[in-house]
């Protein structure tokens, strides 16, 4: 059953390149949970890039970032160090957390590219997908953040 917009997110605990994370430890701070088909290749580094490159951003807006593939936490590591990504990407080989959201792709061997935003309550505010370019990922979840503590904090 696939996650909706208004729905709570589906919490998960799994390892990442900084550790064992659960989604229920970002309480109180919204998240970008982004899922992504592949490590290393062009959409999906170019997706990394661009959230590398907005994360004080989005650090500033009481906000974490979270990356979700069907890669090994080798590979998640390798390519968090080379792209000089700060928060966790998430091992999730097993396809628990891919499946909790809905997010399989046709062949069932990884995950699309979709991303939740996720208010500091947990609650599901905005689903991203099928955008033209990778990048744009993250820049769409910025400005819908941007909205999001702004109308919060009226």
């Amino acid at each position: 059953m696939p996650v909706n917009v208004g729905d709570y997110a589906p919490d998960f605990e799994a390892e990442s390149t900084i550790g064992k994370i659960r989604l229920s430890d970002f309480k109180g701070k919204n998240v970008i949970l982004y899922f992504y088909p592949k490590a290393f290749t062009s959409g999906c580094t170019r997706e990394l890039q661009r959230f590398v490159e907005l994360y004080n951003e989005f650090k500033k807006l009481n906000t974490e970032i979270i990356g979700v593939s069907a890669d090994s936490i080798t590979t998640q590591k390798r390519f968090a160090e080379k792209y000089g990504a700060k928060f966790p990407l998430v091992d999730d080989r097993q396809k628990k957390i891919i499946e909790a959201y809905g997010v399989l792709n046709e062949k069932g061997t990884g995950a699309q590219r979709v991303t939740f935003i996720i208010d500091s309550n947990g609650k599901v505010v905005e689903i991203l997908s099928k955008l033209k370019k990778a990048e744009e990922h993250a820049d769409r979840a910025l400005e819908i953040i941007k909205r999001l503590v702004s109308s919060s904090s009226q």
